[in-house]
């Protein structure tokens, strides 16, 4: 198996996609070596992710975890979400989801990695474009916003222009814009340029509740803008509370849901709890074997390992909305990074891109430490090359050139 990056093909097609400054703005973007899965892994991850789709369209579900959701989130805008993003870790028993964004960043630059190494990088992009049309329709848009909190500055940056580029390829004008940049007229939502039809939505406000967000907030209410992903697939996918529901098997047994598929969510989910202050003694007697997020977290953010967990912490979780999700070590692998002289190992845990349900690409992230933090030298985004057999995916441990 192929255990190295090319690198001069990386360097060569970041060249061509304009991003050479890459490599110095941003050296621990791509990993050094890529991830092997087994096919068997991969087919379990596209099963877990249909289920849940099904799951997700039942009226019992969604009358569950909208009853707490935000207002501005309980109500469908009427067109899909893009760029979903299903986490997962592998262990043996098989792939466990750990976790699901609505506004997963990656899918461009990854595709563009795979594109480098001769993979099937071009068909991500075709299927990536595809799946904005689908979302505004026949009617192309005069115009798409591309919305985060000071653009320039967010570590995906690049990806922003990707995505600029991949629209203006198709005759479509894209502007990488901040909230500021937005107005509400009471009519339509403005740009400097003009009207924007079209707002690819990267921001970590899931509600729009922020005052900055005002104007999107107005726009989107009033259906004057296409704004995806947006709160309403927040409130379903994204909530860590609705792993309680995914993993609960006497909710799935009354669920409706066919034995199968409910098999596959009680295999692939880790059993998720909600922590109330009534619960308090029993959830640290088992804390060790757990973990701890934010109900709308993100990125890892004030999430905690139990056995790491201090008094003062758990107090702090206790008054906030947290789940407690049973603990599930990342898969790991060897290798020498570049300039190093001995094999180190390393987390990894994978993306699955996905729409409506179907997987689009498959993706990995290497690192050290607690989280998937891009700032391991030699870890960050990594290829995800399939193999026959877990074993053998396992087992290679390799050694990387600079």
């Amino acid at each position: 198996m192929n255990d190295a990056i090319d690198q001069g093909a990386l360097n060569a097609c970041l060249a061509a996609y304009g991003l050479s400054a890459l490599r110095q703005s941003h050296p621990r973007l791509f990993a050094a070596a890529p991830v092997f899965v087994a096919a068997e892994e991969a087919e379990a991850i596209v099963r877990l992710v249909t289920a849940i789709e099904t799951t997700v369209a039942l009226p019992s579900y969604r009358d569950a975890v909208l009853a707490r959701a935000p207002e501005i989130a309980r109500r469908d805008p009427g067109y899909p979400a893009v760029c979903m993003g299903y986490d997962f870790h592998l262990t043996p028993t098989g792939p466990k989801l750990i976790e699901i964004n609505t506004n997963a960043g990656g899918l461009l630059l990854n595709a563009l990695l795979a594109r480098s190494q001769g993979e099937d990088g071009g068909e991500a992009e075709l299927e990536a474009l595809a799946m904005f049309r689908a979302v505004w329709g026949k009617q192309t848009p005069r115009r798409l916003a591309i919305v985060d909190d000071d653009p320039a500055r967010q570590y995906l940056a690049p990806e922003f222009h990707l995505f600029r580029r991949l629209f203006a390829a198709a005759g479509i004008d894209a502007r990488i814009a901040a909230p500021a940049e937005l107005t509400w007229d009471g009519q339509h939502l403005r740009h400097a340029r003009g009207i924007v039809d079209v707002v690819y939505n990267r921001l970590t406000d899931f509600a729009l509740a922020a005052s900055e967000h005002a104007a999107l907030a107005a726009a989107y209410r009033e259906n004057a803008v296409i704004l995806t992903p947006h709160p309403y697939a927040h409130a379903l996918y994204a909530d860590k509370r609705n792993f309680c529901l995914l993993s609960d098997p006497e909710w799935l047994a009354q669920s409706g849901l066919a034995a199968g598929l409910r098999q596959t969510l009680l295999a692939g989910v880790p059993h998720t709890r909600e922590v109330r202050p009534e619960d308090a003694e029993s959830v640290w007697q088992t804390r060790k074997r757990r973990f701890f997020k934010p109900a709308s977290g993100f990125g890892g953010r004030a999430a905690y390992r139990g056995d790491k967990l201090t008094h003062r912490v758990f107090g702090e979780i206790l008054q906030g909305r947290y789940v407690t999700q049973d603990f599930v070590a990342p898969a790991t692998r060897r290798f020498t990074p570049p300039g190093a002289d001995a094999a180190r190992e390393w987390k990894f845990d994978l993306r699955a891109y996905a729409f409506q349900g179907h997987v689009q690409f498959l993706a990995a992230r290497l690192y050290q430490g607690q989280i998937t933090n891009m700032r391991t030298p030699g870890g960050g985004f990594a290829l995800v090359r399939k193999t026959k057999g877990r074993e053998l995916a396992r087992a290679v441990i390799g050694t990387c050139s600079s």
